[in-house]
C-alpha cells in the first residue's frame, strides 16, 4: 500500500520522511536533500546499507549485462547522479555500451560530471537534468532503464514506471535496486535500531547533519514493499515481473521487460 491510499479526494499531500508536506512542496524539500548530501553520497549509503552497497550494486549490474562486444546497447540509469551505476556497466560492457544518466539534481550531475571525466568514460557518457516522471527522451530510445536507490524519492512512482516503459524499446530491460522490507525475524529489528538510532546520529558525525539522513531513513519505511511495488511495475505494462531479495530484504532487486 502507497502512502497515497485511503486519502481523501482531492487530497493533494504527500509524505516527506513520515512528515505530511504538499504535494507541491515534497520535490522541493527532496532536491534540497539530495543537494546537501551530493559530495558525501557513498558515505550516505555506506551508513545506509554497512557498505553492503556496493556488493549490491555489483549484483546488480550483472543483471544489466551490458554486451562485451561491440553491438550497441543503450543505457538509461535514472537518479544516478553520480555516475555510480552507469560506470560500473560502461567498464563491464564492451565499447557499444553507451550510457545517459539523469537526474533532477544538478548538484548530484556535478559529481557524476567530475566522476566520469576522471574516469575517461566521458565519451561514452551523457548527463542529462531531468525528472522521472517526466524523462526528456523519446519513445523506445533505451535497451535498458536502471534506477538505483531513487525511485522511493519520486513525488509519483507510477508515473516514473509509466516514463520507464515508455522510453524502453521492445525487449528492454527495467532494473530497479531499492531499499525494501526486511523479512528475517530479528534482523528486522536490528535493522530498525541501525536505521533510527544509529544512522542520524552517525551522519550528524560524519556530515555534520543528521535531517538529510533521517529523512532518508523514513522514505525507506513509506516505499511500497516488495509485493507491492511489483504489482506497480505490472501495472506499468512491463512483463516477467520478478524480485530478488538482498541480505533478508534490506534491500531488493526488481525486474521487468518491455515485451
Amino acid at each position: 500500500m502507497t502512502d497515497t491510499d485511503n486519502r481523501p479526494q482531492g487530497d493533494t499531500s504527500r509524505t516527506f520522511g513520515f512528515r505530511e508536506v504538499r504535494e507541491d512542496e515534497r520535490q522541493r524539500l527532496v532536491n534540497d536533500v539530495f543537494s546537501r548530501v551530493a559530495e558525501r553520497y557513498d558515505l550516505m549509503n555506506d551508513l545506509m546499507s554497512g557498505g553492503l552497497h556496493r556488493l549490491w550494486k555489483s549484483d546488480f549490474v550483472s543483471m544489466v549485462n551490458p554486451p562485451r562486444g561491440e553491438a550497441p546497447f543503450r543505457l538509461l540509469d535514472v537518479a544516478g547522479g553520480t555516475g555510480d551505476i552507469a560506470m560500473r556497466a560502461l567498464n563491464a560492457g564492451g565499447p557499444g555500451t553507451t550510457a545517459v544518466i539523469c537526474d533532477i539534481s544538478p548538484e548530484m550531475l556535478d559529481v557524476g560530471r567530475r566522476r566520469v571525466a576522471e574516469a575517461g568514460l566521458s565519451e561514452r557518457t551523457t548527463l542529462i537534468e531531468g525528472n522521472a516522471e517526466a524523462l526528456p527522451f523519446p519513445d523506445k530510445s533505451f535497451d535498458a532503464y536502471t534506477i538505483s536507490f531513487g525511485i522511493r524519492n519520486v513525488t509519483h512512482i507510477d508515473h516514473a514506471l509509466s516514463e520507464a516503459y515508455r522510453v524502453l524499446k521492445t525487449g528492454g530491460h527495467f532494473l530497479c535496486l531499492e531499499f525494501s522490507e526486511v523479512q528475517v525475524p530479528m534482523l528486522d529489528r536490528l535493522y530498525d535500531f541501525h536505521s533510527f538510532e544509529v544512522i542520524p546520529r552517525l551522519g550528524e558525525l560524519a556530515a555534520g547533519d543528521a535531517q538529510p539522513y533521517q529523512y532518508l531513513v523514513e522514505s525507506i519505511r513509506k516505499f511500497p514493499k516488495q509485493e507491492r511495488f511489483a504489482e506497480m511495475i505490472r501495472e506499468a505494462g512491463f512483463a516477467n515481473v520478478t524480485y530478488r531479495n538482498l541480505t533478508g530484504g534490506i534491500a531488493a532487486i526488481h525486474s521487468g521487460w518491455r515485451i
